[in-house]
């Protein structure tokens, strides 16, 4: 973009007087939630939430948002560059029609970074209106790592700086029981509040603080477990981006976008909504006894055919997710997969499990998100350990065959993962012959290379291919089991081997 056209920064007095009224309005409410996360999944998740139910009238806080590691400063900088504001494009399909709405969001009213702004940071534990933590520091950010704490220096993991935060807490409020916490971990972990929660009780120990804070930490705060589930894809492009500043006549850094669907279960007495009131405002938050229906419908379902159509697509020379699912063959395929194999083997009718496929297919079919086979792919093999196997091996046990349909998805893993390695790397084949990339755990694919070393699929000797595949199968240090003792299951993947190789003659 040239000088000339060059737009304003988005900030509170660029807006018209009852926006800027609404906007400082938030501002000014007491901190209620405490986030540590300055990135694209929070604020296109949590923070978007609280400010529709406060657009309601339901949620009458606001939150501090401060960054679990020191590369987050940038970020946090260009939000308080932006008075906390940012704008929200939610994009996509949902029951059936295109959806496209921009919002500006207001929720922020403090931005702390705790790693030069130590004291400041602690300070927020003092505030009596703070009820929530809602964290998303990844997996890598949710773990314990022994580390000492120095009075007046920051902590460098996310456990360790809430440990010392809640000390702060619990002293200046004498160990009241009414002044715990409710934590809300949204890393990608099941469990994760139960692995907070012990990461904390660990660093007590570490930090040799008092059985009396270990004793208010147990009893008087919440440790949640949560499932969460919405795809935010960041930015826009820069071309988009340019285009997007012309038309709203302003430039914002902190552009967020983000598909219709989200979800967000909790394990929790649904009475914490009159606290936290998303379900109240008609988003799909669900206080939930137990988590792990959820997670299995999601695993099995969502994961379960990302995975299953990955490899097979890769193979046929599909590259996006979407792109497989606009195919009318291979979109048919994953969804009778679904609806006649993997929900049949869940067993599950009380969870909705048809309405959650069709809601699965509509976002693999958002026309703004390039989800490429490539990347689903990444650690394939243990993927489908975890999100194939079991379902595969469920319907033969529930039904006395072998799912068509899965073994097909199989057979096509099988058929791509030949590896042989090269400078670059492990490589593999296309059925058209092109090479392509492996990326995954390296004994694994070493492990895999060795029992495909006989095989030449350009001759097809039916012979080596028994012996090839009943070498993977038997693998226990690959798949946990011998799957070579399951009656027909070698035979039911050779003949849809010789399907798939057959095809691409």
């Amino acid at each position: 973009m040239s000088a000339s056209t060059k737009r304003p920064r988005l900030k509170l007095n660029l807006l018209g007087s009852d926006s800027q009224r609404k906007c400082k309005e938030v501002m000014e409410r007491p901190v209620k939630v405490l986030q540590i996360g300055e990135g694209n999944f929070l604020r296109g998740f949590a923070d978007w939430m609280l400010h529709e139910s406060a657009r309601q009238g339901k949620f009458h806080g606001s939150v501090a948002v401060t960054q679990p590691r020191p590369g987050g400063k940038a970020k946090l900088e260009q939000i308080r560059d932006q008075d906390g504001l940012y704008t929200m494009i939610t994009r996509g399909l949902s029951q059936g029609k295109a959806v496209e709405r921009t919002e500006l969001i207001s929720i922020f009213s403090q931005c702390i970074n705790p790693y030069e702004e130590w004291q400041n940071f602690l300070k927020l534990a003092e505030l009596p209106s703070l009820e929530f933590v809602i964290s998303n520091t990844t997996e890598s950010g949710l773990k314990y790592t022994y580390a000492e704490y120095t009075q007046g220096e920051p902590v460098q993991s996310f456990p360790g700086k809430l440990t010392v935060f809640l000390h702060q807490r619990y002293l200046r409020f004498d160990g009241d029981p009414s002044r715990g916490l409710i934590h809300l971990p949204c890393e990608l972990l099941e469990g994760n509040g139960d692995v907070l929660r012990s990461c904390v009780l660990r660093h007590i120990e570490d930090f040799g603080y008092s059985e009396g804070f270990r004793s208010w930490v147990e009893n008087h705060n919440l440790f949640l477990n949560n499932l969460v589930d919405r795809i935010v894809t960041g930015a826009p492009t820069k071309e988009e981006a340019d285009s997007l500043t012309n038309r709203w006549g302003y430039e914002d850094q902190l552009v967020n976008t983000a598909e219709p669907y989200h979800f967000w279960a909790i394990q929790a007495d649904e009475a914490l909504d009159k606290k936290l009131p998303l379900k109240q405002a008609g988003l799909n938050v669900h206080w939930v006894k137990d988590l792990k229906p959820f997670q299995l419908r999601k695993v099995r379902i969502l994961n379960g055919a990302h995975t299953l159509m990955s490899s097979l697509g890769i193979l046929q020379g599909k590259e996006l997710v979407r792109e497989t699912m606009e195919d009318p063959q291979f979109g048919s395929w994953v969804r009778e997969a679904v609806h006649q194999e993997i929900i049949p083997a869940l067993d599950m009718p009380d969870h909705h499990l048809d309405q959650y496929a069709a809601e699965v297919f509509e976002r693999f079919l958002n026309p703004y998100i390039n989800h490429k086979l490539q990347d689903i792919a990444l650690n394939t093999v243990g993927k489908f350990k975890v999100r194939v196997l079991p379902t595969l091996l469920a319907y033969e046990q529930n039904q006395g065959t072998w799912p068509a349909r899965l073994v097909k998805g199989f057979a096509g893993l099988l058929c791509l993962y030949r590896p042989v390695a090269t400078a670059d790397g492990y490589m593999a084949q296309r059925l058209n012959g092109e090479s392509v990339l492996l990326r995954d755990d390296a004994d694994v694919l070493a492990s895999l290379a060795k029992h495909w070393e006989s095989y030449d699929p350009l001759n097809r000797e039916k012979q080596q291919l028994e012996q090839s595949v009943a070498a993977v199968l038997s693998d226990v240090s690959i798949w946990g089991d011998n799957l070579d003792d399951r009656e027909g299951l070698r035979e039911a993947l050779i003949r849809e081997i010789g399907l798939l190789e057959g095809e691409s003659s």
